[in-house]
Parts: C-alpha cells; sequence; structure tokens
C-alpha cells in the first residue's frame, strides 16, 4: 500500500505529521499542493469521500483575505473552484491511506489509522 500525505512543504502541521510518520518507519510520497497543484478530479473524489466542508481551511489567511463576495453563499463547487485556484485553501494534511483518508493532524488518529512500523530499538 502507497501512502501519500499531500500538503505545503512549510506547514508547520505538515511537518509535524511529516515528523511523526518518519519517526514510526512510515514510507510515504510527499505531495506539495501549492508547488504542483492537485487534480480537479482527486479534489472532487476527496470532497465526495469527505464533504468539502471538511477539506476546505476556513481559519487560513488565504480564505480570510479573500473578498466577502467570494466567502458568501459556500458550496461545494464554488468551494472546490477556491481549492483548485489557491490550493492553500486545502486543509492539511491530506493523508491517503489507500482508501482510507484522514485530514489534520493528531498523532492519536495516526496511531490508529496509519499502522506505524515496528521500529528496532537501540
Amino acid at each position: 500500500m502507497t501512502i501519500t500525505i499531500y500538503g505545503i512543504r512549510n506547514c508547520d502541521t505538515m511537518k509535524k505529521a511529516r515528523a511523526w510518520l518518519d519517526s514510526h518507519g512510515v514510507v510515504y510520497d510527499f505531495h506539495d499542493y501549492k508547488a504542483a497543484g492537485i487534480a480537479k478530479d482527486r479534489l472532487k473524489q476527496w470532497s465526495d469521500a469527505l464533504g468539502w466542508e471538511t477539506l476546505l481551511n476556513r481559519a487560513g489567511t488565504t480564505f480570510r483575505k479573500l473578498p466577502d463576495a467570494d466567502r458568501e453563499g459556500l458550496d461545494e463547487k464554488k468551494a472546490l473552484a477556491l481549492m483548485l485556484a489557491q490550493p492553500s485553501m486545502i486543509r492539511r494534511p491530506v493523508l491517503d491511506l489507500g482508501g482510507k483518508l484522514v485530514v489534520g493532524f493528531k498523532p492519536e488518529i495516526y496511531e490508529r489509522d496509519v499502522k506505524p512500523k515496528k521500529l528496532p530499538r537501540g
């Protein structure tokens, strides 16, 4: 199973999530959606699985700086268009476990869902 973590390289939450994965011996691919973008189809799949409200980072400065007209009357179509145009508005990380998606970083959820490998003691 290939694990992919999606996010932005310099995000503090991303750094914590990647450090957790590294320290638990989890092999993963990293997709920086600020640098590489995100496919419209993939974002729509995530929205179908999780709901666009879960994916949209309303707390970030990118969203808060939007004109009121862009923030009002949000629906899936409008939210997805905003996230595609400015991937910084996608909550992070999005961890694709190959059949299961985890949004955000909480060590206890990673511990439960990622199934870290036992590292040798030494």
